[in-house]
């Protein structure tokens, strides 16, 4: 943020109004990506009218830009929001939400049985606290010879991996279109499964720092994707399970029924997943 310091208004600009600690802990940054507090707690602004607006540009929504302007208006010590580390991205927007609206927040689910839907308010700092504690794990042995180190995405190549498949989910769709024929079809579904598989791949290979093994360290990216072209499937699914695991995302939340709903059948708890869309998690 640039301010003007002879502005008489200056004292009356917005103030943090909350700090947190990453859960990253202020890893995986590239030298000039971050500014870590002595604290190591970040200050969180509110969101301006004109952060607001940003989430009103879809394009700007799904290609990410509108998340890394908002990131560097509100939480100015990360000087780069395209090479935060995926982890911190969930606990970074929840902490600008709860610092521009407040700490609860209303959420639409389906009950079970019934089907019908039911508003729950969830409480943001709870979620915050949870993701916050996370402990990313770097390395993982995968033979009693080989340990790899691995690395979170960067919001740049989460950013591109969603775009890239939300792409590859429209080709899919032809799939359906019974305007075009099978022969099309099948050529559609074969170039998309190819991309899928490519795109799998890629970002395993990424998110490796590098594989260690007696005769030494990898780090070379060619050689690393010519391993995986020749090595044990199971080796590769280990990698993609444990990258999985440690994505950092809110677990389902738990909440109570009703009498009247336990009445038509609903389970007196039951748990709901908590999913955060752009387009409406700033409305």
């Amino acid at each position: 943020m640039v301010t003007n310091t002879n502005n008489p208004l200056l004292k009356y600009f917005r103030q943090p109004k909350i700090y947190i600690r990453l859960p990253s802990k202020g890893k995986f940054y590239p030298p000039g990506s971050i500014e870590i507090p002595e604290s190591g707690e970040f200050a969180v602004f509110p969101m301006t009218a004109k952060d607001e607006l940003f989430f009103k540009t879809p394009d700007a929504l799904i290609n990410g830009e509108s998340i890394v302007e908002v990131i560097k208006s509100c939480v100015p010590g990360i000087k780069d929001p395209w090479k935060m580390p995926s982890i911190d991205s969930d606990a970074i927007l929840i902490a600008i939400r709860l610092a521009t609206y407040g700490e609860k927040m209303e959420v639409s689910a389906k009950l079970p049985v019934t089907g019908e839907f039911r508003d729950f308010e969830i409480d943001l700092r709870t979620l915050l606290d949870q993701l916050s504690e996370f402990e990313y794990q770097q390395y993982i042995q995968v033979t009693p010879d080989i340990t790899i180190e691995l690395r979170p995405s960067t919001y740049k190549e989460f950013t591109k991996t969603s775009l890239k498949t939300f792409e590859e989910q429209r080709i899919l769709k032809l799939v359906d279109d019974e305007s075009i024929s099978d022969e099309n079809k099948l050529q559609a579904f074969s170039n998309s499964f190819k991309k899928l598989t490519d795109l799998t791949i890629g970002m395993v290979v990424d998110s490796i720092v590098s594989i260690d093994t007696p005769e030494g360290k990898v780090t070379d990216r060619n050689f690393i994707i010519e391993f995986f072209n020749n090595s044990d499937k199971k080796m590769f699914d280990m990698i993609l399970k444990q990258l999985e695991n440690m994505k950092n995302s809110v677990k389902p939340m738990k909440v109570h029924s009703t009498p009247e709903d336990i009445a038509a059948g609903v389970p007196a708890e039951f748990e709901i997943p908590i999913t955060f869309d752009q387009s409406n998690f700033f409305g």
